[in-house]
């Protein structure tokens, strides 16, 4: 038995969905018409509205067939919506691309997968343990 989340759909939106079995996140809907000119960015409404569970978050995801065969991305990459957030979802939409896209009402436009969350507690520390990567950071386990 999977997570139950309450949806609160607005202005004839599409109810979220998975394209196939197995899938990780549930498919997004754009509940508005824009052409979105080449690197031009904008808010798109989904239309939906959700109850997340306390100790759980949605991660916010663009689709990699826009991204390739359209240019199209998320200005935010990952968007992070909070258990306690109520209101309409919606995604910034970004042109990557050297030509205007139109952005269909019903048509995907990102993806949404839920992840467990813990809260943390800080615990201050003189020293930190040490790893074999220490404060190796970008770059530096090379690309070989």
């Amino acid at each position: 038995m999977g997570l139950t989340v309450k949806i609160k759909k607005i202005n004839g939106a599409k109810t979220p969905s998975y394209a196939h079995k197995g899938d990780s996140g549930v498919d997004l809907y754009s509940a508005e018409d824009h052409v979105l000119k080449p690197m031009e960015r904008k808010l798109i409404a989904t239309g939906i509205k959700i109850a997340i569970p306390q100790g759980y978050e949605a991660q916010i995801r663009p689709k990699s067939g826009l991204a390739i065969e359209h240019g199209i991305g998320h200005a935010n990459s990952v968007g992070t919506i909070d258990s306690g957030y109520r209101g309409e979802i919606k995604i910034p939409i970004i042109n990557f691309s050297d030509k205007p896209y139109k952005i269909e009402k019903g048509k995907k436009i990102g993806q949404m997968v839920f992840a467990k969350v813990e809260q943390v507690v800080f615990e201050e520390a003189d020293e930190l343990e040490q790893t074999t990567r220490n404060e190796g950071g970008f770059g530096s386990t090379g690309l070989d």
